[in-house]
């Protein structure tokens, strides 16, 4: 595994990142930025071979020629721990997400969701994540959810979200180690009676079955792809929130639901990503 990265400025590195979030496969695994210093900030870039890091080296000199990516070899067993270690709590709405080490730390009153650095997405801190955590909240100031789908779970943090406010959670997972991490996640918050976790594209699961509540924190083509679908698990009247878009992949996923007869209630931005809340009208 190598750990590729540089110093620059805002728009450098929001360029830069931007840039390899739009290639679809991605020679990255795993693209974080941050401020580092007022007015300084860092991209860490980790690719799994030099061949992926040759091409990253020519995605970012494309979007960003000022910045100077230094690579650094890193074991591969280790690199999302290492990259995610001692993250600070995320507050999103009536929701903190933590690892133990910050958990612990947190006296707010908000609902507590104990998410450890794994190989599973989803510890809050991506602007996805959060943005579904956020409509999630929109969701509850209305109404509690019964039957929630998470499609993509990944670490689980959205379906443990939603069973800590009384829903029975169904979480589809295609990886299947994530999927087993997203279960060890529903039990060590208290919610594995109410979470059931699938490994697997899970279609036959969700073929006859209609949720009141659907997450879908993927990609933007799945997303398409996956409309009838996800329309079709959304029950009347229901509300499905769908993320892991770049802003400017919004209009196209806009199309393809409001075609469909969704209602789009919200949009919540965040950074360069975009969080969609659509509502199903009642009799369709």
């Amino acid at each position: 595994m190598i750990l590729l990265t540089a110093l620059g400025t805002l728009a450098q590195i929001r360029a830069a990142a931007d840039e390899l979030d739009r290639h679809d496969p991605s020679p990255a695994d795993a693209v974080s930025w941050f401020e580092e210093a007022p007015r300084k900030f860092r991209i860490e870039i980790y690719a799994p071979t030099a061949q992926d890091a040759a091409s990253i080296e020519a995605i970012v000199g494309a979007a960003a020629p000022e910045l100077h990516l230094v690579h650094k070899e890193v074991p591969a067993a280790d690199w999302v721990a290492m990259s995610l270690e001692g993250l600070p709590a995320v507050r999103a709405g009536r929701f903190v997400v933590a690892g133990a080490h910050a958990l612990a730390r947190e006296n707010s009153g908000r609902t507590k969701i104990w998410i450890e650095a794994s190989e599973a997405f989803g510890t809050g801190h991506h602007g996805t994540t959060w943005g579904c955590l956020m409509g999630l909240e929109g969701y509850l100031r209305e109404r509690s959810p019964s039957r929630v789908l998470d499609v993509g779970c990944g670490s689980g943090v959205l379906a443990i979200a939603a069973a800590k406010h009384g829903a029975k959670a169904l979480a589809i997972e295609i990886d299947e180690r994530a999927a087993a991490i997203a279960a060890i996640n529903a039990h060590q918050n208290r919610v594995a009676q109410q979470m059931r976790v699938i490994a697997g594209d899970g279609a036959r699961f969700i073929a006859k079955q209609t949720f009141d509540l659907v997450f879908a924190n993927i990609l933007m083509r799945p997303l398409i792809r996956l409309a009838p679908k996800l329309v079709a698990a959304t029950a009347p009247g229901g509300t499905l929130i769908l993320s892991g878009l770049l802003r400017s992949q919004a209009p196209l996923v806009r199309e393809a639901y409001a075609s469909r007869g969704m209602v789009l209630a919200r949009q919540i931005p965040k950074e360069a990503w975009m969080t969609l809340v659509w509502r199903r009208q009642l009799g369709d």
